[in-house]
């Protein structure tokens, strides 16, 4: 059976992923319906051995499809994700709009794929930082059982779009010919310099970003109690992001159980071996589906504590591959 399918952020960088792991997961799509601002109607894309015509996103854009991916943005979804909805189209949503909506279930397809069967027409694609954390974290809760942890992300460019990217380059470039480097997309320089800020500022001092590490763990792990700690970064690197995590169990832990339980996890792959300099690196993660997971060592801070280094490309487990993942889990 072919599906009728839309994605809503056609032109933008999940799209424009979401095009090429349709393709290579060959996703059985009869008709693509491209849609994006009007500023973008009337362009063409290639897909499938096709040409398709970009149209307005609009209420009625979603009529006779089966399903709808978005990833331009919460306000486009709360707006559009509804009415997609009342047209008989299955939503994907990639933004953070219903993400904490008790309604919607919050999905990555290799720790709750069951959550899809509640689903009332929308399902939510975790923050991409949660979902590259929980490729390290999950199958060590399986048999450790997870209490709570501590996060530090360290985050690529790519996360904001393709300005940042822009802008990365353009400093790196003129910091190299000794010119002024011009900030734009960053309050600070991005090149050569960390900045511990990503999304907005709540009055306890943490950020969004930071917050829905702790909130999307809670749904997606059905772990009410879990607590963790985040502190987000953004890094000069252009794609994939990394995550130091240290984590504390309920059962004592041991590092050669954890190493073969990561071995075995569908969303990970190990690659820790420090004696011969191998462990996850962005560079290596970029275009890949698996998350890696490295530096796995008994916490010395913790009680029954594992530290862990994961890195994975944030705009496909952390966007459009988990939305893939979830249309595929539909239509088993």
């Amino acid at each position: 059976m072919a599906y009728k399918v839309g994605i809503v952020g056609v032109t933008g960088a999940v799209g424009q992923e979401l095009l090429s792991l349709l393709a290579s997961h060959n996703f059985p799509v009869g008709e693509l319906r491209p849609l994006a601002s009007a500023r973008s109607a009337g362009k063409k894309i290639a897909f499938g051995g096709n040409e398709w015509t970009i149209r307005e996103a609009t209420p009625d854009s979603f009529a006779g499809l089966d399903f709808a991916v978005f990833s331009a943005g919460a306000s486009i979804s709360r707006a559009l994700a509804p009415e997609a909805v009342k047209r008989g189209c299955v939503v994907v949503d990639n933004s953070s709009a219903f993400r904490m909506d008790p309604a919607v279930p919050l999905v990555v397809p290799e720790i709750n794929a069951h959550a899809i069967a509640a689903h009332k027409g929308i399902i939510a694609n975790p923050n991409c930082s949660t979902a590259i954390a929980l490729m390290g974290l999950y199958p060590l809760h399986r048999i450790f059982h997870l209490k709570r942890f501590f996060a530090a992300t360290y985050q690529a460019v790519s996360g904001t779009g393709a300005a940042a990217m822009h802008e990365l380059e353009s400093q790196a470039k003129a910091w190299a010919a000794g010119q002024a480097v011009e900030s734009s997309v960053y309050p600070h320089q991005i090149a050569f310099n960390l900045i511990p800020h990503v999304d907005s500022f709540l009055d306890t001092g943490y950020t969004k970003e930071e917050m829905k590490m702790l909130n999307e763990g809670r749904k997606i792990l059905e772990l009410p109690a879990l607590r963790a700690s985040t502190t987000c970064v953004r890094v000069p690197v252009f794609r994939a992001h990394s995550i130091a995590l240290n984590a504390e169990f309920e059962k004592p832990v041991d590092v050669q159980q954890a190493r073969e339980a990561i071995k075995h996890f569908s969303g990970a792959e190990l690659c820790d071996d420090p004696a011969n300099k191998v462990y996850p690196m962005p560079l290596f993660y970029s275009g890949k589906e698996k998350c890696g997971v490295g530096r796995l060592r008994v916490d010395t801070a913790l009680d029954n504590g594992l530290s862990l280094w994961v890195s994975g490309d944030q705009l496909w487990k952390g966007a459009a591959l988990n939305a893939v993942q979830i249309l595929e889990a539909i239509v088993r």
